[in-house]
């Protein structure tokens, strides 16, 4: 004989003698527990089916012991954003072995003992969502206690008007695409070139091929260094003139660029100087 019945919000198959591992449940190790949601018996080829539950019918158990699963590990990751959250999970869980099962005939069992597994269930349920919001609570927290600096400079009105330049820089940072991005990547990897292309693309922003100009107006760019920059989405003066010492770094990655290159025939100065021209 076997039945399926349901504990603590799992259903389970169980046969007399069998052990199960079921949710926490609230009775003592060495006591014993009845079950009256049984949804079906089953007897050689007879079979009870309940509506949902079978009335009289019932599942004895014993509890053998209160213990922890294994480690779940919950990892959460926001690309090119530097958002890493790891959480650890284990869960509550009680060893049972099924003494009887009963098809009719039995007593109900108080609503102590039937709804015990359920508030077991539930506080250990709420007690991993409290623990991941209180997570999410102090990762919000650290970009708040940066923003506090901000608010002190705005209380002197002279630094409100040195801020018309960095407002600019802002929305220059928010015209980065990235899908352009993505594309100069897929090229960075086609041509075997170990960079850090997003990286440098967010600091000196992205360009339109339509949009490029003549990179060999700067003395030191010849027509295959071009093509080069080109290939990893650097079309234009502008974003030349963007180059930081960390992004002169990376693109010595590329054949015959270096960073001493770059700053001896003083690129950054050049772009400068034809994108004033331009303008």
């Amino acid at each position: 004989m076997y039945a399926i019945v349901e504990i603590a919000g799992q259903q389970f198959k169980v046969e007399k003698d069998q052990k199960v591992f079921v949710h926490r449940l609230a009775t003592e190790e060495g006591k014993t527990v009845s079950f009256d949601n049984v949804l079906l018996i089953g007897d050689g080829d007879k079979f009870t089916l309940g509506a949902p539950a079978i009335d009289g019918a019932q599942v004895g158990a014993k509890v053998l012991s209160h213990l922890k699963g294994d480690k779940v590990i919950v990892f959460k990751k926001k690309r090119r954003k530097g958002y890493r959250v790891k959480n650890g999970h284990r869960q509550a869980l009680t060893e049972i072995v099924i003494e009887s099962i009963v098809a009719s005939g039995a007593v109900k069992a108080t609503k102590a003992e039937s709804e015990g597994a359920v508030k077991a269930t539930k506080a250990e349920s709420e007690g991993a969502v409290k623990a991941t919001k209180e997570t999410a609570k102090a990762d919000k927290a650290k970009p708040a206690k940066a923003e506090k600096p901000a608010k002190a400079e705005k209380a002197a009105p002279v630094k409100e008007v040195k801020k018309a330049e960095p407002k600019n820089a802002v929305k220059k940072e928010v015209e980065v695409s990235e899908n352009l991005v993505t594309r100069a990547e897929h090229r960075a990897e086609d041509a075997n070139v170990e960079i850090n292309i997003d990286k440098v693309l967010h600091s000196i922003g992205t360009a339109l091929k339509a949009d490029a100009d003549d990179l060999k107006l700067i003395n030191g760019i010849g027509p295959v260094y071009e093509e080069k920059l080109n290939e990893l989405g650097i079309y234009t003066f502008e974003q030349i003139s963007k180059l930081k010492a960390a992004d002169r770094e990376e693109l010595s990655a590329i054949d015959g660029i270096t960073r001493e290159k770059i700053e001896s025939d003083e690129w950054v100065k050049q772009a400068k100087a034809l994108l004033k021209d331009k303008k």
